[in-house]
């Protein structure tokens, strides 16, 4: 059946709703259910999406989308499609842009405007079985004897999508409501009751696929076809690579130690998944920086499998 919705997991999805000067009361209503502890977003200003390093060799840093509210803070919004080796590594990277970009010249005292980093993510990625059903995570710098925050002004969320279970009828906030929208949107076929609110109202309409113009529509199927198939790649080559790895794992655990052995054979396993990610996405046409960014591989090792096929 044709989907009736944009995937809001796809970079054009996530962009129609939230990235659009038109839209952004959307993303502030996220944002303040999101974050009802830090005061209401009245207002945002989206800012400019690529970041560059203080000299040409820095590294750059693209976000999806990236804002700035009435009151003076930062906020980086990404959608995040598949498991990256360093996720949360690039996400601190990613925080120290609006961080640098808010120093002045002259007489400064250093003071600053918070910096939030919100990561809407179609993945696990903390397999701690403790929390195997916590989807969001907030994360500040705090002082670990006492657990008081140290600093207010740097704030992380990552929400592990996949971890939300909820049905409609279970929905009880409207912070529930968001993140159904996100998890669902692309399989509904209609506004569910629950959800007939002027916000969800709007987001069913920018995000009905027959009100796109042509070239959306083609936009739009081209960022579908990306997501399917970087989430081909790394479902099937993650499935098989651990597979391999745990069976690798048990038989060497029989001689060496079950515990031991399991480990190293994980260890090689997800090895195995990251070089046989990085071949079918050499296959699919993605670029190194890319590949190297979604394995943990570097970028030499990419070239070096790509010229070895």
């Amino acid at each position: 059946m044709q989907e009736k919705y944009i995937n809001p997991f796809t970079d054009f999805g996530f962009k129609k709703i939230f990235g659009e000067e038109a839209n952004k009361d959307l993303l502030m209503d996220f944002l303040n259910e999101l974050l009802p502890d830090r005061g209401r977003i009245t207002d945002l200003t989206f800012l400019k999406n690529e970041q560059l390093g203080v000299s040409p060799v820095d590294r750059k840093a693209v976000f999806d989308l990236y804002c700035q509210t009435d009151t003076g803070e930062r906020f980086i919004v990404e959608i995040q499609k598949a498991r990256q080796k360093y996720f949360k590594d690039r996400s601190i990277y990613y925080a120290t842009f609006p961080i640098q970009e808010q120093a002045q010249t002259g007489d400064w005292d250093f003071r600053q405007t918070g910096v939030y980093t919100v990561a809407v993510m179609d993945f696990i990625f903390d397999e701690d079985p403790a929390e195997r059903n916590k989807l969001r995570h907030d994360i500040q710098l705090m002082d670990i004897e006492t657990h008081r925050i140290f600093f207010p002004k740097l704030r992380f969320i990552y929400l592990e999508m996949p971890k939300f279970s909820k049905s409609i009828d279970e929905l009880e906030t409207r912070y529930e409501k968001w993140l159904y929208v996100l998890k669902n949107l692309a399989r509904l076929e209609r506004v569910p009751e629950r959800l007939q609110e002027r916000i969800f109202t709007k987001l069913f309409q920018v995000a009905e696929l027959a009100q796109f113009n042509e070239t959306d529509r083609w936009a739009y199927q081209d960022s579908l076809k990306h997501y399917r198939d970087l989430k081909n790649v790394t479902d099937t080559a993650t499935e098989e690579g651990y597979l391999e790895g745990k069976a690798e794992g048990k038989a060497e655990g029989k001689a060496e130690g079950l515990a031991e052995g399991l480990a190293e054979g994980l260890a090689e396993g997800q090895a195995k998944a990251n070089r046989e990610i990085a071949l079918n996405a050499i296959r699919r046409g993605l670029d190194n920086s890319l590949i190297s960014a979604l394995t943990g591989l570097a970028e030499s090792e990419v070239e070096q499998l790509r010229t070895r096929r």
